[in-house]
């Protein structure tokens, strides 16, 4: 197996292609299943582990989300001001936003997200073959923590021979783990739909509350600034 930790690469993100050959890596269909979920819907760690087979509607191709993140930055609808959960009353403007900081919360706790048919095929096989773990009355469809699952993406890269990514930001090496698989679908939908409208459509997505976090990816995956600075030495 090769070494991730003594190797060194300027590469930001994974390729689909890359992707696949993780998932080819997998010993078994629940670890293949868990990289491409991941990948496919883009989602976090935290969600897709909480996928549960009633959170899975087969005929209309849609999986609700429970939103897990902790952190949730909330806002007057009158005048745009930060409120908090426990908010009443805006300290901006004096709205009272009590019912405003329910709504919310309540859409940004669920989401629900279109899924490809060969992605829920691969869901329905799974399941037929005895995958899946009962839990509180919810088959859910690993049944294995955060921990477990990092193991799991860390081991099939090893066997992948995949190299470690670096932060186009910082130029920290890191080594490829679940959320470098929802970094590699922003990152393959930029490259598709860099609009207004596909940005806007990704942000809804992936639960981005600031669009700013979700044009992150249209840095990382341009070429426009080297294309750009190529093009005045012609």
């Amino acid at each position: 197996m090769r070494s991730l930790a003594g190797e060194k690469t300027t590469k930001a993100y994974l390729e689909p292609q890359e992707v696949q050959r993780l998932e080819d890596a997998a010993t078994n269909p629940r670890d293949r299943l868990l990289v491409r979920l991941l990948f496919r819907l883009g989602c976090r760690i935290s969600e897709g582990l909480s996928l549960a087979l009633d959170d899975i509607d087969f005929e209309r191709g849609e999986v609700t989300i429970q939103h897990l993140k902790t952190r949730m930055h909330l806002s007057c609808p009158r005048c745009g001001g930060p409120i908090s959960r426990a908010s009443q009353y805006c300290q901006k403007c004096g709205e009272r936003v009590n019912e405003a900081v329910a709504r919310q919360l309540e859409h940004r706790r669920r989401r629900t997200l279109p899924v490809d048919r060969e992605m829920l095929s691969m869901i329905s096989e799974y399941l037929a073959k005895g995958g899946g773990v009962l839990r509180d009355s919810r088959k859910l469809l690993f049944g294995i923590n955060r921990h477990r699952a990092w193991q799991i993406v860390r081991e099939c890269a090893g066997r992948a021979g995949l190299t470690p990514l670096v932060n186009p930001d910082t130029g920290k090496v890191r080594g490829v783990s679940p959320h470098r698989l929802r970094d590699a679908f922003a990152v393959n939908a930029v490259k598709r739909d860099d609009s207004g409208d596909g940005l806007r459509l990704l942000q809804e997505h992936l639960g981005h509350q600031s669009f700013n976090t979700t044009a992150r990816y249209r840095k990382v995956s341009g070429e426009e600034h080297r294309d750009w600075y190529a093009r005045l030495w012609d």
